[in-house]
């Protein structure tokens, strides 16, 4: 691979990085605030499926990690179970949310 793919390269890879880094930081500022409304409503329930949520965000957070440290023959494999605990993450939130919010 030249050095202009190389740079190329390495430049994808941080900005999927840097996006999501992004998205679990956005994930944590929602969490607190859900958590917060939760506990104030007295939902138990979304309470400690809040809970959950901090375990699925330590799994995404080790998929991150794993996706850093991937080669080339692994990175997209690696990317794109990222990219769907990502979707699925922002998935179970938005229930939540939306549980909390009919209260």
């Amino acid at each position: 691979m030249s050095t202009q793919a190389n740079v190329a390269v390495k430049a994808a890879r941080k900005a999927i990085y840097d996006k999501v880094e992004s998205q679990i930081h956005t994930f944590e500022a929602q969490v607190a605030t859900l958590k917060a409304k939760a506990e104030s409503a007295k939902a138990d329930a979304e309470v400690k499926a809040i809970a959950n949520l901090a375990t699925a965000k330590r799994a995404l957070e080790e998929k991150v990690a794993e996706l850093k440290r991937a080669g080339e023959a692994a990175f997209q494999q690696v990317k794109a179970d990222v990219e769907a605990r990502v979707a699925e993450f922002d998935k179970s939130l938005h229930a939540i949310a939306s549980k909390i919010n009919a209260r």
